[in-house]
């Protein structure tokens, strides 16, 4: 999911540069989305990790 977030970001970087202002903004959004995702799965499962072990 972090793979998808970086893809996003890199082609709003790109549609940035070529001056395609609503194309990155949206893409940025959704790599913005996508990577909160990540950052809550990250903490979920190391919580769990921990909760496991003890």
């Amino acid at each position: 999911m972090l793979r998808y977030a970086l893809i996003f970001f890199v082609i709003a970087i790109i549609a940035a540069v070529l001056g395609f202002g609503g194309v990155a903004g949206s893409m940025a959004g959704i790599a913005q989305i996508l990577f909160y995702i990540f950052i809550v799965l990250l903490v979920v499962s190391v919580l769990m990790n921990l909760l496991k072990k003890a």
